[in-house]
């Protein structure tokens, strides 16, 4: 989809599954993780980009920030009730694969 002021490029490996790509735009720089972080070993092995989590959360955090402001809204509330429910699924997502023993990995 093109935005205006917006450029994004995703990757895929060799076996067309998702391999990290950027995204950015006016003041942003977003370099997305390329393949699975590693299962094994220390939380950040494997880690070489961005989740989709962390940038949620990074736009959960802008948000509350200006519901402690002026600029506090209705609009701003029901996008942080939306983003929050989708930063829930990814954990959930996560726990999921975590208890399956799969985290980290390629496997379904």
């Amino acid at each position: 989809m093109a935005k205006q002021g917006f450029f994004e490029q995703h990757w895929s490996d060799t076996q067309a599954r998702p391999a990290g790509g950027v995204s950015y735009g006016r003041g942003f720089t977003i370099s997305w993780q390329n393949g699975p972080r590693g299962a094994d070993g220390p939380p950040d092995r494997g880690v070489n980009g961005a989740f989709v989590e962390d940038v949620i959360d990074a736009v959960i955090g802008r948000l509350e920030f200006y519901q402690r402001s002026e600029f506090r809204c209705v609009e701003n509330s029901l996008a942080l009730e939306h983003l929050k429910a989708a930063a829930e699924r990814l954990d959930a997502r996560t726990k999921d694969r975590q208890a399956r023993q799969v985290e980290g990995t390629h496997a379904q």
